[in-house]
């Protein structure tokens, strides 16, 4: 089976509440959450959370949520605690609870990386065309080998194109930013949770860099259907706007 987990916290430094506010007369949490199931593609989808407010939030408007533990150290951990209430889950997806816009398109391109059997993660990444983008250490970078395989994620612009002006480097179209939301096969999930930090994922900062560091293949499929996440009071601002 297919299980969609969307974690959600309703502490956050930059936006406290978050999955509680409200867009278009109903929370960011319900939204998310009626995007991944109008996608028919899971056979059960759920809100991992700690936090009593959300958890009846999910509850009111018929959704299920999942109590998990206030002390992981990820969104990947309460992914992988909510997902052991489905030992029959075979692919497993992460989808964050700030992406009220999610698309069918981008969750079927997750999902058609495992039709390779030595895919054991997969995540996403679209072309970068703003000079802004590329330079910024907000939005993470990845290269892929030639069968889609990332071989590494950075916060800096990768690759660097040596002979090439930066102003320029747009230009080449050889840049990819990643978009964060993964599918996991159901054991892999529960082995990565498990691994130690690796220094080059304290370096960046980027945890998907400790699955590489222990060799874990990560697929990285390619789409132009990029949604809108809500990562601050005036990103919620702009999506009342879109949606109004």
């Amino acid at each position: 089976m297919r299980l969609a987990v969307i974690p959600a916290r309703y502490a956050s430094s930059r936006f406290p509440g978050k999955p509680l506010a409200d867009l278009g007369g109903r929370t960011l949490i319900e939204r998310v959450y009626t995007a991944v199931t109008d996608t028919a593609l899971f056979a059960a989808v759920v809100v991992a959370t700690d936090d009593e407010r959300i958890y009846r939030e999910v509850e009111r408007f018929g959704g299920t949520p999942i109590m998990t533990s206030p002390d992981h150290p990820s969104g990947t951990d309460r992914v992988a605690e909510a997902s052991r209430a489905y030992p029959e889950a075979e692919l497993v997806v992460n989808v964050q609870g700030d992406e009220p816009f999610v698309r069918e398109g981008q969750l079927r391109d997750l999902l058609s990386a495992f039709a390779d059997e030595g895919v054991a993660i997969a995540t996403l990444a679209t072309p970068i065309t703003d000079e802004h983008q590329l330079l910024s250490p907000n939005v993470v970078k990845v290269v892929r080998d030639a069968r889609g395989g990332a071989l590494y994620f950075s916060r800096h612009a990768i690759p660097y194109l040596r002979d090439v002006p930066v102003g320029r480097w747009l230009e080449e179209g050889n840049h990819l930013q990643h978009l964060g939301v993964y599918a996991y096969r159901g054991e892999v999930l529960q082995q990565i949770t498990k691994l130690p930090p690796a220094p080059i994922e304290r370096a960046e900062s980027l945890e998907q860099l400790r699955w590489l560091d222990a060799g874990y293949r990560i697929h990285v499929a390619l789409t132009d259907d990029v949604s809108i996440g809500i990562d601050t009071p005036a990103d919620l601002e702009a999506a009342r706007k879109l949606i109004a």
